[in-house]
């Protein structure tokens, strides 16, 4: 089956705009994220040329090939879980984090960020559902850890991200959702200094409609834009 990748963006585009409408937000706040795991770099390129400029990346080693034969065509966000000794590489390789859930993890990247002088984008993953199988901060532990980052002086805060358990129905997503946003809210009113709740990354290919309505800033789209992973 051939994938007509510019035909699938446009159509996922066309659904984020009718959900924002839907619950009366406005469609140019929310973010396509195309996810690009294990997906060749030909594909890759048919997406930035169908008007994607954000990619995401589960793992460093395979990033860092697509990045050097690609470049910066795009912004590139490292979505997966990140091992400590793998925050040299992303703070040369990546634009944002969104997967930050540990001090030490952040302390290695404030220093590896402060020895090439960047200023690194960061999201605080949350484990909202509790499942032991996702990495992520449990949500009550989420403030104080963001506390302790605000003073680390290389990196970012922008917002939060998590995963909703996978279910048939999107519907059940919601209240994970919807959990993620009350959280960035009460942050919000903490008025932590330096630290900006801006972004909700939240919502894939099965769910990313609810996550819109219960305030996605950032979608992270695979499946429905790539097709089915080998």
């Amino acid at each position: 089956m051939v994938i007509n990748i510019s035909d699938n963006i446009n159509t996922i585009k066309q659904r984020i705009v009718s959900a924002a409408v839907k619950c009366g937000r406005d469609p140019d706040s929310i973010k396509l994220l195309a996810v690009t795991k294990t997906i060749p770099t030909e594909y890759i390129i048919k997406a930035i040329d169908a008007g994607i400029t954000m990619l995401g990346e589960n793992y460093v080693q395979e990033a860092k090939d697509k990045i050097t034969a690609i470049g910066s065509r795009a912004r590139w966000h490292m979505i997966g879980h990140l091992q400590t000794n793998k925050a040299k590489y992303a703070v040369i390789f990546f634009d944002y984090v969104h997967s930050v859930d540990r001090l030490e993890l952040a302390q290695e990247l404030d220093k590896r960020a402060g020895l090439i002088n960047c200023k690194l984008n960061v999201l605080i993953e949350v484990n909202v559902s509790g499942e032991e199988s996702k990495s992520g901060i449990p949500a009550d532990n989420t403030p104080a850890l963001i506390k302790q980052i605000s003073g680390l002086e290389n990196l970012a805060v922008r917002g939060l991200m998590t995963m909703a358990p996978y279910s048939n129905n999107p519907e059940n997503a919601r209240p994970y959702f919807s959990a993620l946003r009350n959280l960035r809210d009460n942050i919000s009113r903490q008025q932590i200094p330096g630290i900006q709740m801006e972004e909700l990354s939240m919502g894939m290919t099965d769910d990313f409609a609810v996550a819109i309505e219960e305030g996605a800033t950032i979608v992270r789209i695979g499946r429905a834009i790539f097709g089915e992973r080998k």
